[in-house]
């Protein structure tokens, strides 16, 4: 059946962020507090750098950094790439850690009042609820190899987790390692304060240091402090959370025990609630890494030196050619780049005609996408134009912020309306989309068997695709079928690692002018690209003065090659930096494009303000708005580079709107940028790199490749949950506004198109359009998820609104997690039956042991999913049987007596884990009192007796967690 649920907002987003109802979510503003990115981004590098270590140590290799609070995540990936002396790239490590955070901070604006995410009210077996439901997705979104979806969820659930190391008086009861049980579902909550336990007693002018009743504290009973904006009530002599805004604090017991900062009720225990919650969400993160493997736990985290490999092909009769010539340059790039650190992180493909789209194949296996992309043949397609945006669409959801996405094509978009949805994903997921075009504006017929009709290409359909293509930093490569594998070493050129933008112009209508871009020591493999009429001509000069004609194919400066409407020049920058010059003759539109490989990057994304007492920044949404204000974090990939400069440039003007730095303790910067105009922006830095081997600093430039542009309206949606059930419809209250200097128009008016899209397909309805009542309209989006749709999925859900001239848009990009209620919390069991071998020779070598095991998940288990030998060098099967109603898997291990111990991950289908450890018969007498992995200490359990089949162990067997 499916049910309905409606989101409510319902409160400011000024007051969320006043009251410190958490830990601060992204800055510390006031006072030296630790905040959740600040939390989650020391847990996530200490167990990055963990796994690695237990990798290189598994595999003989060194590994040489000391894993302590001053990692940073340059140290981290290069730690983990073996030190690696090619260049490399922390992108997509620092674009994964930032999802999470911004993930982690959203929990306070979405659940603001909710006390089961915040461990508020005493709501301990709720907020276990919580967390046992978000980590049970994250480890679906894993196994589905959706590492996006994953870490959206992991985000929110390291949320919630924190709070209760600042929420709780776990500190105060004299605790110094996590509570275990939070993420232990099938351990039972200890010593919690009943109702009617009296836990505070007021604070005294102001102090709140001992307001814990010392009865509480003797016989350590849990409690945390309760928490209301709009109510005084509170039960009798419970502790409140405390803060301005809570209100629960003003009556007695007065005060609060939050220690969410250093100015908080407790906030002299601050620092040790955050220490608490950083050892407890690299605890999580073990829990998540036994769960789904060393690989793609490093995967989920983003560690990976090379982006994704991402085709969406049109599959219609005439695009044979074009199909065979995809082919073959992704088996290139997968062959040659396989094992090595430039291996594509992974694979995705979307193949598209009329009326069909998808199914998107997105996986990590290159075999796979071999195998799917050698499935693809050129047939069918009705009428000519094709669904094109449809297909983009699910690439752009599915790909890891800031991919490459190749989209091939010879057909207009038959789906031009999803338009306004692209540019919103777009800017959202700042990807870059190149579309190869081939045989724009030819007459050609498609190969068939009956009459077809002639499929072109027009000129005004082509400009679809380079309008995106613009906004994405993309090109458009307008090319035949026969010169199209010379027009596809784009690909091979962006499938290398560590590439970054220079410097990049679209200029339409297009004007003779000169540009400049600066070249710095780090930089490699450096290479131009111009697009444009054939009737183009340029020049190219060095720092040194020597230049080059766009009538020289190999000059002093480059050595050039073309394809239709590309020019592709490999760059001789050997001892060339400083200031090279492009001179470009065009009356046609055109486009320059200057790439190379360098560790120096950046990433960035707009975040806004909340004032208050205690202000912060959260994700912004949307664009920015036209005359008002932006705030820009930006984030270097580099620990040796300073920032100089920081601007918004439209080259159409040439506009450049000058950004003010504040660099923040961690590196990081906030740029501030006062009455942006209407426009087509890119961000551009600038600054000094100390990384070369030069005496001084080079000046370096990089510029982002999506366009920011500004918008008069807003769009925004009152969102109070952030997951849904299959078989569940949600209904998205939204609010379209008209802005006039940052602040809504009430004289406003008037009708604007809304379209609402979700990358899956589900069903969905929607307003087409809205009509402004003093500045203002509302609508709501209601959208079905299916019972079918598995757990740990995801939609997105993108709304657009377009005024009546067409002329402005903005939008919301809402991405929603799929969970099911979790019903098997417990963990299998595993029991010795029987042993073989005798170790007890000195040759070691001419000895061997086993033994058989039998492994349940119980009568109520979800069932055994795998079970795989996590230490140890010997040979596993499985077999399955049943025993008494339980069914059965019987795992047998065969080792030689050199490798006298193993250790047995066994997981359920839910993702519950039990590791169990055996050891051959001489090679130990007695079960172990302590025992510790390469990289956690973990408690020993007893075995749990969940069948008379548990009954005894024949072997001596450590059981660990």
């Amino acid at each position: 059946m499916v049910t309905s649920r409606s989101i409510v907002f319902v409160v400011s987003v000024l007051i969320l962020w006043d009251g410190a109802h958490s830990f601060m979510p992204l800055f510390s503003l006031r006072g030296n507090s630790s905040t959740h990115r600040d939390i989650t981004r020391q847990a996530v590098l200490r167990k990055t750098a963990e796994v690695c270590r237990d990798i290189a140590a598994s595999e003989s290799r060194p590994f040489s950094l000391t894993i302590d609070n001053a990692l940073t995540v340059e140290k981290v990936q290069s730690a983990c790439s073996g030190n690696s002396t090619s260049v490399l790239s922390t992108v997509m490590y620092h674009t994964s850690i930032a999802s999470m955070y911004f993930s982690n901070a959203l929990v306070d604006l979405v659940y603001a009042l909710s006390e089961e995410h915040h461990f508020d009210d005493e709501t301990f077996k709720g907020g276990r609820e919580v967390l046992t439901s978000d980590v049970a997705a994250v480890k679906s979104s894993v196994k589905q190899e959706n590492f996006m979806a994953g870490r959206f969820l992991l985000g929110r659930a390291c949320h919630t987790l924190q709070d209760f190391y600042s929420h709780s008086n776990w500190v105060e009861l004299g605790k110094t390692s996590p509570y275990s049980a939070l993420i232990t579902p099938d351990q039972s909550l200890e010593n919690l304060a009943g109702p009617n336990v009296s836990t505070c007693r007021n604070c005294t002018n102001g102090d709140c240091t001992n307001n814990l009743l010392p009865d509480l504290l003797q016989q350590g009973l849990l409690t945390s402090g309760y928490f209301n904006i709009f109510s005084s009530e509170k039960p009798a002599g419970k502790c409140s959370h405390g803060g301005s805004f809570d209100k629960t604090s003003k009556r007695a017991p007065i005060g609060g025990i939050s220690k969410d900062t250093v100015h908080s009720s407790h906030g002299s225990l601050h620092h040790q609630a955050a220490d608490l919650a950083v050892n407890a969400t690299v605890e999580l993160l073990e829990d998540i890494r036994l769960a789904v493997g060393d690989k793609n736990f490093l995967r989920l985290m983003g560690l990976s030196q090379s982006s994704v490999l991402c085709f969406v092909i049109d599959t219609t009769g005439s695009m044979s050619d074009d199909i065979a010539e995809a082919k073959r340059v992704s088996f290139e790039i997968i062959d040659s780049k396989r094992g090595s650190q430039q291996e594509p992180s992974a694979y995705i493909l979307v193949p598209f005609n009329d009326p069909e789209f998808g199914p998107l194949v997105m996986t990590t296996d290159a075999e796979k996408f071999k195998a799917e992309i050698n499935k693809l043949s050129a047939s069918g397609g009705g009428d000519i134009p094709e669904m094109c945006l449809s297909g983009l669409q699910l690439a752009m959801t599915a790909a890891p912020p800031s991919s490459e996405i190749f989209v091939f094509t010879d057909a207009p978009a038959k789906d031009a309306h999803l338009k306004n949805t692209i540019y919103a994903l777009i800017e959202s997921t700042k990807s870059v989309v190149t579309f190869m075009l081939t045989d724009v504006l030819a007459s050609r017929r498609r190969r068939r068997v009956q009459s077809a009709p002639v499929r072109a290409l027009s000129q005004a359909d082509a400009q679809l695709y380079r309008d995106l293509a613009k906004a994405s930093g993309g090109q458009a490569i307008e090319v035949t079928k026969s010169g199209l594998s010379a027009a596809t070493t784009v690909i091979e050129d962006s499938s290398a690692s560590a590439v970054v933008n220079v410097f990049q112009v679209v200029s339409n209508p297009g004007k003779p002018e000169k540009f400049n871009f600066t070249v710095d020591g780090s930089i490699k493999n450096m290479t131009l690209y111009i697009t444009g009429a054939s009737s183009l001509t340029f020049n190219i000069s060095s720092p040194s003065g020597a230049s080059q004609s766009s009538s020289v194919s190999n000059g002093p400066l480059a050595s050039m090659t073309t394809a239709g409407n590309l020019r592709r020049l490999s760059l001789n920058t050997d001892n060339q930096t400083g200031l090279w010059k492009i001179d470009v003759n065009s009356n046609d539109p055109y486009s320059v494009k200057v790439i190379g490989q360098s560790s120096v990057n950046f990433i960035y994304n707009l975040v806004e303000p909340h004032e208050g007492a205690h202000g912060d920044y959260s994700l912004k949404e949307g664009r920015p708005v036209t005359g008002g204000n932006a705030t820009v974090l930006v984030t270097v990939t580099s620990d040796a580079v300073k920032i100089t400069e920081v601007t918004l440039y439209d080259s159409s003007g040439p506009t450049e709107v000058n950004g003010t730095l504040k660099p923040q303790s961690d590196g990081n910067i906030l740029v501030f940028f006062d009455n942006i105009p209407s426009g087509d922006f890119v961000l551009r830095i600038k600054g000094e790199d100390s990384t070369t081997t030069r005496n001084t600093p080079t000046s370096f430039q990089r510029q982002a490749s999506t366009q920011i542009k500004s918008s008069s309206i807003s769009v925004t949606a009152q969102v109070s949950s952030m997951s849904i059930e299959p078989g569940s419809s949600l209904s998205i209250p939204f609010t379209v506004a008209s802005l006039s200097n940052g602040a809504v128009n009430q004289n406003a008016s008037g009708e604007f198109t809304v379209n609402a899209q979700n990358d899956r397909s589900y069903s969905s309805s929607s307003p087409s359009s809205v009509t402004m009542s003093e500045g203002r309209a509302n609508g709501t989006v209601t959208i079905t998820v299916p019972s079918s749709a598995p757990s740990g999925s995801d939609v997105t859900l993108t709304i657009t609104a377009q005024d009546s001239t067409a002329s402005d848009i903005n939008y919301t990009v809402l991405r929603f997690s799929v969970a099911a209620k979790v019903t098997d919390v417990t963990r299998p069991v595993c029991e010795v039956v029987s042993t073989t071998g005798d170790c007890s020779s000195s040759v070691c070598s001419s000895s061997q042991w086993g033994l058989t095991a039998n492994i349940s998940d119980g009568v109520n288990g979800t069932g055994i999913d795998s079970v795989t030998v996590r230490q140890g060098s010997g040979t596993l099967n499985t077999t399955s049987s049943s025993s008494g109603g339980v069914n059965i898997t019987v795992a047998t291990y065969s080792a030689s007596c050199c490798s006298q111990s193993v250790e047995l991950r066994i997981l359920d289908k839910v993702g519950n884990v039990q590791l169990c450890a055996g050891q051959a018969k001489a090679a130990t007498t007695a079960a172990p009192t302590n025992t510790t992995t390469n990289s956690t200490a973990i408690g020993l359990h007893s075995v749990s007796v969940r069948h008379p089949l548990w009954a005894s162990l024949l072997l001596p067997l450590v059981w660990w967690y």
